[in-house]
């Protein structure tokens, strides 16, 4: 007898019979009587995942606490699931394991329409106009927490990522005002609650142990913090240029206000979109770098390059450090900050011919997906070259799933690799740096992966740096065409508000007059949206353009790269203004598609 028999036969329940055409996912091995695999998964879930994946292969159950498990392993059943609606599969029941983090009512904890308002409420401060901003805050921020290293010296790098990436994310989301008046409280707390995100969590949110009272404690300081700031700034009538101003003047669709309660869990969760994934995909960055000689020779020769003769750090010179954002891509496919996804059936639910039944858990795991052979060539091998051009084994739909996948990716991807490719620009060009002795593993202890502490690293000033303090200072704006009102000031990281991506149009009209709208996504026989479509084609030219709606975002990136051809729609969906662009703007067409955070956007050469 299993767990979910026993928990089901005390509950009165019935299970249900399997229909006759469909069978039931093959189970894991090495269930315990009565708690299933609870031992297991609570001390050691990412090999439990590793194990199940190479026992039964694309699907495998397991039992944990009173709760049916299924997990799912591969680009074909990622899809499956990241694509399934809400009403299907749902984020929420999983995540209100987050509860205690942001709040009562707020985000998952939130019935689902006021979840997706409180969603779009937090979107603009992760959309491109704002993003072509945070460079500038984020270097600031660096250089101001390198200044006092001197020329040589020793670091925890892990501890110094963590510090660096609170003061970053705080001055982009939350504000200059907040940020210049944190202390090392704010860190303390902040850590406190994102270890209480713990997978012993999935178990029970509210175990009496010490990693929950001080998340619990964590979250009534963080709330007196947010709360003392927004009086503040009520009682001054100053009207701040931020994230916070954005989500005090932010209100339901009924006209309600949000609460102090409502601000701090929504700031929370923008801190956690923009934050955890940044501190440690910095950290594994750098040093599987450290690791790898011949990768860290070839990223200083990039930045020494990209940087030659003083250009100015910028949005655009930051883009070109291609070779610099394959680092971070491989370093978090090896590490992703997420080791496991969840969704849980609403209804009973069919994949590949196994009937997987209404409320069980599926899950994902990125950290399995991210080493399976058959999917990426030597997945073990550190290889940022596999996301060049000629190559790009992350361009297989949903394999490559470091941010999740389908309409609930997270949200601060974009944001986390600016942040990520800003900083190690700015170390590169600066130091040398290598390993100190400590050795390098994963930290599983928490739901967010970072390197086991200390990760030492030792530096030393170059005689010649590449990225200058002059080149940072110089007054130049990161983003070419700066927003009005975006406030200079060095050795911030300012998050600066920039008007919302301009609105598609009802009726956009093309050159001939005609209404467009992006091609719609065809439906496969699995009911799922197919990126085989019919698409907008160009007139006299060979390029084809496809859009799949369902995983766009709403981050303009579209818009920002090629505002004749791309819109934001008020549904924060995007939209094609032009229908039949020339050959002119395939140039800002394929940079559209190439920056899209959500990959959204497809493009086809044709005959």
């Amino acid at each position: 007898m299993d767990l979910f028999d026993v928990v089901s036969r005390r509950g009165g329940e019935k299970k249900k019979p399997v229909p006759a055409n469909l069978k039931e996912p093959p189970r894991l091995s090495g269930a315990l009587p009565v708690v299933g695999h609870t031992v297991e998964f609570v001390r050691a879930t990412i090999e439990l995942l590793f194990r199940a994946q190479r026992e039964l292969g694309e699907v495998a159950a397991f039992d944990v606490a009173h709760r049916r498990m299924v997990a799912v392993f591969g680009p074909r059943a990622q899809e499956a699931v990241f694509r399934a609606p809400d009403t299907v599969l749902s984020p929420s029941e999983a995540y209100k394991i987050m509860t205690p983090i942001f709040g009562k009512d707020v985000v998952y904890d939130a019935a689902p329409a006021k979840m997706a308002e409180q969603l779009k409420m937090l979107l603009p401060a992760l959309q491109d106009r704002r993003m072509r901003t945070y460079g500038e805050a984020v270097v600031a921020e660096t250089e101001a927490t390198i200044a006092p290293w001197g020329q040589s010296g020793v670091v925890d790098f892990v501890e110094f990522c963590r510090v660096l990436t609170n003061y970053t994310s705080a001055r982009c989301l939350l504000g200059r005002e907040f940020r210049e008046g944190m202390s090392e409280e704010f860190a303390r707390v902040y850590h406190d609650l994102e270890v209480g995100a713990s997978p012993l969590a999935y178990v029970n949110a509210h175990l009496p142990i010490p990693i929950f009272r001080r998340r619990d404690a964590a979250r009534v300081r963080m709330v007196e913090m947010i709360t003392e700031n927004v009086t503040r700034r009520r009682a001054s009538g100053n009207v701040g240029d931020d994230f916070l101003q954005t989500l005090m003047d932010s209100a339901y669709a009924d006209g309600k206000k949000l609460s102090e309660h409502e601000i701090t869990g929504l700031l929370l969760a923008g801190m956690f979109a923009g934050h955890h994934t940044s501190s440690v995909t910095t950290a594994w960055a750098l040093l599987e770098l450290l690791r790898h000689p011949t990768h860290y020779q070839r990223a200083v020769e990039e930045v020494d390059r990209v940087f030659a003769d003083g250009r100015p750090v910028s949005h655009a010179v930051l883009r070109e450090l291609t070779y610099l954002e394959n680092v971070v891509k491989e370093a978090l496919r090896l590490h992703p900050p997420l080791f496991m996804l969840v969704r849980v059936a609403q209804v009973d639910w069919e994949y590949g011919g196994y009937h997987i039944p209404k409320g069980t858990w599926i899950v994902i795991s990125p950290t399995v997906a991210h080493r399976m052979p058959e999917v990426f060539r030597d997945p073990d091998a550190f290889d940022p070259d596999r996301f060049a051009e000629g190559r790009a084994e992350d361009k297989k739909d949903f394999a490559y799933i470091a941010f999740g996948g389908g309409r609930h990716k997270c949200l601060g991807n974009a944001f986390a690799i600016l942040q990520v490719k800003a900083i190690l620009a700015l170390l590169l060009g600066q130091f040398d740096l290598g390993l100190h002795g400590d050795a390098i593993a994963s930290d599983f202890q928490g739901l967010v992966v970072g390197p086991k502490e200390p990760c030492r690293v030792r530096y030393r000033r170059r005689a010649n740096p590449s990225v200058t303090l002059a080149q940072m200072s110089a007054g130049q704006p990161l983003a070419e065409t700066p927003p009005p009102g975006c406030p200079a000031h060095a050795g911030s990281s300012e998050k600066k508000v920039a008007a919302p991506p301009p609105a598609c149009p009802a009726h956009a009209k093309d050159a001939n007059g005609t209404h467009v709208e992006a091609a719609p996504i065809a439906r496969s026989d699995t009911g799922t949206p197919s990126n085989d479509a019919p698409a907008a084609k160009s007139t006299g030219s060979a390029l084809r353009i496809r859009i799949d709606r369902d995983l766009c975002q709403g981050h303009g990136v579209c818009a920002g790269e090629c505002p004749e051809v791309f819109a934001v729609g008020r549904d924060q969906k995007v939209m094609l203004k032009v229908a039949r662009p020339g050959p002119e703007l395939h140039a800002k067409v394929r940079a559209a598609a190439k920056h899209c955070p959500t990959n959204t956007i497809r493009l086809e050469e044709s005959e």
